[in-house]
């Protein structure tokens, strides 16, 4: 028996993990990636796995998970702002696309029993596809996607009415009191889930958590995610709604992200197993006979559920582009269906009123329709950018969560809050150093939040903490406190992460100097209050301070035998004062690692400067040499230290260059896009937006301008470099930032005397006016 499981489970993985794979080179989802898995081991083709019952539970395990993550990221706040959107959108949606199905297949002769009962699979949409590409793409909380999930919830909803009409449509003796009573007690069951969610799980979730211990955090959270599904499902109400409940009752606990982190990695290994039995229903042979009669029924379904759906999300006021992205985004069947169908086959019912092989005709169009949603969500993503924004849900853009640095630039990411971590961040305080901390420590988390410091709860070993502390585009990460063996997978997953920040570790151990500096880590200090003095000077040397400015800092640390370090609370002055300018933020060291794509090639080769905007201002080889101003085809070789300059945004995109390994295509693909992304679209007007009492009085120069040049008009005709780009708001010349050599911007200004220029810079929105010397 145990061999048995083994087979299956070690076949699942392996086609699934192979399949996606493929799948992924051509340029689809990995969820295609897994329905295709499923067929090709499915009892219906090779029949590599048969046990259904092994795979229906994994599955249902995956879809509890996904629920659960999702119902994290959401909270009791958003699900009432769209309340409205689940009882009248859902109503509308559910009641019109059954009885529009059933209308539908009337026409051809079908019953209204069978007609009903079709209608009613036809109406569910598939809750773990779109959640999760929806999660994939970020837009969850973005209005089409909270319209899509508002139809969901009430679709889950109303399976239980489902349910019980089943038997009735078959000819059974359901009363309506039973319906009646079904819905009270999911009510009742449902009002206490929330109650406790407000109640009593942040007061446990602090108590485990205060353990410190990862395996009894985790334990604790898929006990909530299991036990709420459990309690819900006992009151009629799906497993995957009451796994999203319990997503709600940790979403309002700070350990949110602790908890999203330490359970995505099962997420992801049993939702994958859900995709996989989806796949092992379809009959590759059946579909093949019968394909006509299958492509009629998808058409049908597409068609009622397009409709149906467009039309209950525009009566309640929505833009025709987000009814329209919702209506693609739900058109296929949903997950629940196939259990309706068993129960409907079982009672004497028929998917399309077509006996015998009704059942195999619904399960391959719903198949097929699962494969097609991510290019329908694909398409109902770009129709919803053109679509305006409504007041019953919050913003696309909304602001993000206290816990969330993830948009930093340039900043330090310290990870723990010991005693060590504790000295260094007394000393970046005053610094105007931009940092951030991490900590898995309740205890450390509440004492920094008290202080008014930036703080994140979560384990810096798993990468999703460290994208929420914006380690991606970060400059440095300092591991000061940490055992050996967790900064070694921090640095590790670190260095994966965002192979140009600077990582600085400290430990006690002269022995693990070698082993941290192997995991990815540029320096390894060691030892008690000198060790914080070396973290501080790394990271004024990273943001490229004199050497004399950073002596004196240190001076200024070591006077009063480290006062300051020593000091229980933070100092009421700064005990340095740091001055940076853009030069400081602009510049990165970078090593050169064994088997990175970069190794061994020329400036020229990479396109550091060509294809990202980077330049390259010195080298350092392994031998002591050092090379200023390196020519384009000066090689990187092992081991060279590399100081280059360039925005947040080019060193992210020039990433993959510096990772350790081959380059993947979906990379290559990346860098190559990179040089077209870096310069200016020529044919789209920019604009400044300034509010009146903004103190300016040169408000009257700006105006809507088209950009002169695709890069700095004056650098591209001399053939020079810039950092950053600015724009004329009176006559749309394009020039370069004070960064940059020549500062074309500043030099138009002293040239025609135009007052207000604004940064072209990806994600920036503000302007400056030279005459005032006022950010706009």
């Amino acid at each position: 028996m145990e061999l048995h499981f083994l087979t299956q489970a070690v076949v699942i993985l392996l086609a699934g993990a192979a399949i996606a794979y493929v799948c992924f080179n051509l340029g689809l989802v990995p969820i295609v990636g897994f329905l295709i898995a499923g067929v090709v081991i499915g009892p219906h083709a090779f029949g590599l796995v048969r046990d259904h019952e092994l795979v229906d539970a994994t599955a249902e395990v995956g879809v509890m998970l996904l629920l659960f993550t999702i119902g994290i990221e959401f909270s009791l706040e958003k699900l009432a702002k769209v309340r409205r959107l689940i009882f009248l959108g859902g109503t509308l949606q559910v009641v019109g696309a059954s009885l529009v199905m059933m209308a539908l297949l009337l026409l051809f002769g079908v019953g209204w029993r069978d007609g009903l009962f079709t209608g009613f699979l036809a109406a569910l949409s598939s809750t773990a596809i779109v959640l999760k590409l929806l999660a994939d793409r970020t837009e969850t909380n973005a209005t089409h996607g909270q319209v899509a999930l508002g139809l969901l919830i009430f679709q889950d909803l109303a399976v239980i009415v489902m349910v019980l009409l089943v038997p009735m449509l078959a000819g059974g003796d359901v009363q309506g009191i039973d319906i009646a009573w079904a819905l009270a007690k999911a009510g009742l069951i449902i009002a206490g889930v929330l109650l406790i969610a407000r109640r009593v799980m942040p007061t446990v979730l602090e108590m485990v958590a205060r353990t410190c211990s990862p395996e009894l955090f985790l334990l604790t959270v898929i006990a909530i995610c299991f036990g709420t599904a459990y309690l819900t499902n006992l009151a009629g109400v799906s497993l995957s709604l009451g796994a999203f409940l319990a997503g709600l009752v940790v979403s309002e606990s700070r350990f949110s992200e602790h908890a999203m982190s330490e359970i995505l990695p099962l997420q992801i290994l049993f939702s994958a197993t859900f995709f996989v039995s989806v796949g092992m229903l379809l009959d590759v042979l059946f579909l093949l006979t019968m394909l006509p009669l299958v492509l009629l029924a998808i058409v049908g379904v597409l068609v009622v559920k397009i409709a149906t759906t467009f039309a209950g999300v525009r009566l309640l006021g929505y833009p025709a582009s987000i009814a329209a992205a919702a209506a693609l985004i739900l058109s296929q069947v949903g997950e629940f269906s196939f259990v309706l169908e068993r129960a409907g086959r079982a009672a004497g019912l028929s998917a399309f009123g077509i006996a015998g092989s009704g059942s195999q005709v619904f399960i391959a169009a719903t198949v097929i329709l699962m494969v097609a949603t991510p290019l329908l969500t694909t398409l109902g993503g770009r129709l919803a950018q053109r679509g305006e924004r409504v007041p019953e849900l919050p913003e696309p853009e909304e602001a993000a969560p206290a816990d969330d640095h993830s948009g930093l630039e340039n900043h330090v990411v310290v990870s723990g809050y010991g005693e060590a971590a504790r000295r260094l961040v007394r000393v970046l305080h005053g610094s105007h150093i931009p940092y951030v901390i991490t900590t898995l420590s309740p205890h450390g988390a509440t004492e920094a939040e008290r202080e008014g410091l930036p703080v994140m709860l979560g384990d810096s070993t798993k990468q999703r903490t460290l994208m929420l502390a914006g380690a991606a585009r970060a400059k440095m990460l300092v591991i000061p406190d940490d055992d050996p063996a967790t900064a070694r997978r921090i640095t590790a997953v670190a260095r994966t992460l965002n192979p140009t920040m600077r990582i600085v570790v400290r430990t006690r151990y002269i022995a693990e100097v070698e082993p941290l500096t192997e995991a990815g880590g540029d320096r390894v200090v060691a030892d008690e209050l000198e060790s914080v003095v070396q973290l501080f000077e790394d990271v004024m040397r990273g943001y490229e301070l004199s050497p004399d400015e950073i002596q004196m800092h240190e001076d200024a640390i070591r006077g009063g035998r480290y006062a300051a370090l020593r000091a229980p609370v933070l100092p009421e002055r700064s005990v340095v004062e740091c001055a940076l300018g853009p030069d400081c933020l602009d510049r990165r060291t970078v090593v050169v690692r064994k088997v990175a794509p970069a190794a061994d090639h020329t400036i020229a080769e990479l396109g550091l400067w060509k294809r990202f905007g980077i330049t390259v201002e010195r080298i350092r080889r392994r031998s002591g040499e050092v090379i200023a101003s390196p020519p384009d085809d000066a090689p990187l070789g092992v081991d060279d230290e590399v100081v280059m300059a360039g925005s947040a945004a080019a060193f992210a995109d020039a990433a993959p260059l510096f990772r350790v390994g081959a380059l993947t295509e979906a990379e290559a693909t990346a860098l190559d896009e990179a040089a077209e992304r870096r310069l200016i679209d020529t044919e789209r007007r920019v604009e400044l937006s300034v509010d009146g009492d903004s103190g300016c009085g040169h408000l009257d120069a700006i105006r809507p301008v088209l950009p002169s040049a695709r890069g700095c008009e004056d650098c591209l005709r001399i053939g020079a470099r810039w950092v950053h780009l600015r724009i004329c708001m009176t006559c749309g010349h394009v020039g370069c930032c004070d960064s940059s050599p020549n500062k074309h911007a500043t030099g138009h200004f002293h040239e025609v005397g135009h007052p207000v220029m604004k940064s072209l810079e990806p994600g920036e929105d503000w302007g400056w006016c030279f005459v005032d010397e006022l950010t706009l």
